[in-house]
């Protein structure tokens, strides 16, 4: 995409912001739907599904806000943009393993909109800090049940240890990108709209290791390789084939209501 496609996504640095975490809560909310008639047994695929319609409400609000300036609501930004232009976390998009697998990923995404969202409280933004005061108490929830099932999980049989303590290894590099700044970070940070990143990850790790800790699974993993390239539109393939199928019904029937 773009810069002059990037300005009339999100014309605004505070806009720029809150459609990158539209797009990190919108894409892991579709990833846990996809576990509708597939959770291990009835309670928890209620569970998921709750939490991912939290995840929507935030989407919806952070999107509104994202197409202010550009007159694009929140519609619009779903479902009439190609994965170029999304800008989610790459961590957000990555396709569904075992149950082992989801959790672990909501342990580590949950954990890090809580310790944002505690932060955002505070922005000089005025809709964030309300939003994020709202958010916070969900994402709490969200934080609580993936960290209930990794301790259960890495702490139960021989095959959920191994499958969780490999799903430990293979999300910890996208973590990072959770964390990354830029230029827009910085500029935003320095206004006192967002908080800092090297803070949040601070935080962010004191409470995932003591989940780990709890769990039996060791230390976090130390590789260097560390994956970036969402919040700059570059994906990988499997985002292209979730919004295929997310954004299906609106490319055959658009400007249909119902």
């Amino acid at each position: 995409m773009t810069e002059s496609h990037a300005a009339r996504v999100a014309a605004k640095p505070a806009e720029q912001y809150a459609l990158r975490l539209g797009d990190d809560a919108l894409v892991l909310s579709h990833r846990l739907t996809e576990w509708l008639t597939r959770a291990p047994d009835l309670e928890e695929e209620v569970a998921l599904a709750n939490i991912a319609l939290d995840l929507v409400g935030q989407a919806r609000f952070l999107l509104t806000s994202a197409g202010q300036s550009s007159g694009r609501d929140e519609d619009d930004l779903t479902y009439r943009r190609t994965d170029r232009e999304y800008r989610n976390a790459l961590i957000a998009e990555l396709p569904n393993s075992d149950f082992a697998h989801t959790v672990v990923r909501l342990l580590f995404f949950s954990t890090y909109q809580w310790v944002l969202y505690t932060a955002l409280q505070h922005s000089a933004e005025p809709d964030l800090a309300a939003f994020a005061g709202k958010a916070v108490h969900e994402v709490a929830f969200h934080r609580q049940y993936a960290a209930g099932w990794v301790v259960r999980l890495g702490d139960g049989t021989e095959e959920s240890h191994d499958r969780t303590s490999a799903a430990v290894a293979e999300l910890w590099p996208y973590t990072a990108e959770l964390f990354a700044v830029d230029e827009l970070i910085e500029g935003l940070t320095a206004e006192g709209i967002a908080p800092d990143p090297v803070i949040l990850q601070a935080r962010w790790s004191e409470q995932v290791e003591a989940v780990l800790s709890e769990a039996g699974l060791g230390v976090a993993p130390t590789e260097a390789w560390r994956p970036t390239g969402g919040r700059a539109g570059l994906h990988t393939e499997a985002l292209g084939y979730l919004l295929a199928e997310m954004q299906s019904v609106h490319r055959a029937f658009p400007g249909a209501t119902w």
